[in-house]
């Protein structure tokens, strides 16, 4: 059996001369803006134009471009290397990107002509949102209709506390002696933000990302651990969920710790942990008396991360569920209305 294993991410501008077309790119999806299309091109159009400038100084940090694709493209091949490993079938990985290149439509003309028995769709976001995963799942169903590329697909939509996943950022914690004298520190576990809005609607996305926390420190397993979730990337004028990396971080040194960040959305190293976490909350936190500032590492291609994807891969072939979670069934408590797992628990 041919199995075709799409692995997604955001995608980020390679060159500085990308920069403003992906940035439309990001602002002009409807899952982003949520505005009728003639004013949400315009939105994106003079949102893009307005960001350029500060874009290009966070990317010249990174020589112009960012990281994350060859990160991506790592990571989808150790999966690939560990799925092979499996003789009953034939697996390949592909790599898209949702808002840059390679692009959904050009990816899904590489897996038709792959020609699999069976397509899984795998996120490189652990915690489901409407922004992230469920605007890949609609570009790649309108992208695959427009081809006709008609194959079984299995979804896997989150796995905020998967075995491995978990494994791997204790350990890097672990590792680097970040738990030495842990009394001084306080751990930050910092992830994307969204506005508030959106949260309100259903997305579970908040909930999801506090399951991954309290995962971790449970994996720890350090007595009275001092620990907090708290949110990055925030833009424009709307209410976001919180507290904010910036309060946090300003609570700290009031409170004369050392911080710990460990950002648990991110599983490769890109411009919000390498410019962000790296270089300007850094320095936000030698301006708020921060005593110590230490940042943990993305999981990247550890063993456990890359086990921890091929399990989901094996329990999605395994399942005959379209849209599965990590965990198989639907993990999302009721009210989380946009989890995409409702319509296959609710039948």
């Amino acid at each position: 059996m041919k199995i075709a294993v799409v692995v997604y991410n955001l995608g980020g501008p390679e060159k500085k001369e990308d920069i403003k077309s992906f940035l439309f790119n990001l602002f002009s999806d409807p899952m982003i803006i949520n505005l009728p299309t003639p004013l949400r091109w315009f939105l994106a159009k003079l949102i893009s134009s307005r960001r350029a400038k500060l874009a290009q100084e966070i990317y010249e940090h990174l020589g112009g471009g960012s990281p994350l694709l060859q990160n991506t493209i790592a990571q989808a091949e150790a999966l690939n290397t560990t799925l092979s490993q499996d003789k009953d079938h034939v697996y390949k990985t592909f790599v898209a990107m949702r808002y840059w290149h390679p692009m959904t439509n050009q990816v899904a003309e590489q897996v038709k002509s792959f020609q699999p028995d069976e397509i899984i769709l795998l996120p490189l976001y652990p915690q489901f949102s409407t922004t992230t995963v469920g605007s890949f799942i609609k570009v790649w169903k309108k992208a695959v209709d427009k081809i006709d590329l008609n194959c079984p697909t299995k979804t896997i939509c989150c796995y905020p506390y998967e075995k491995g996943f978990i494994e791997s950022i204790v350990s890097l914690i672990r590792k680097t002696n970040y738990l030495d004298d842990i009394i001084e520190k306080r751990i930050l576990f910092s992830a994307h933000g969204l506005p508030q809005k959106i949260i309100n609607k259903g997305d579970p996305y908040q909930w999801q990302i506090e399951q991954t926390a309290k995962a971790i420190v449970k994996e720890i397993a350090v007595k009275d651990l001092d620990w907090v979730i708290c949110y990055q990337s925030r833009v424009g004028p709307l209410e976001w969920i919180g507290p904010s990396t910036e309060e946090e971080i300003t609570r700290a040194g009031d409170d004369g710790k050392s911080i710990v960040i460990v950002p648990i959305a991110f599983v490769s190293e890109h411009s919000e942990t390498l410019v962000e976490l790296d270089i300007e909350y850094k320095k936000y936190s030698e301006m708020a008396g921060v005593k110590s500032f230490f940042r943990v590492p993305t999981v990247s291609i550890s063993n456990e991360f890359i086990n921890g994807l091929a399990r989901l891969v094996d329990v999605a072939h395994s399942e005959s569920n379209f849209i599965l979670s990590g965990d198989v069934k639907r993990i999302c408590p009721n009210g989380w209305d946009q989890c995409p797992c409702k319509e296959k628990d609710s039948k």
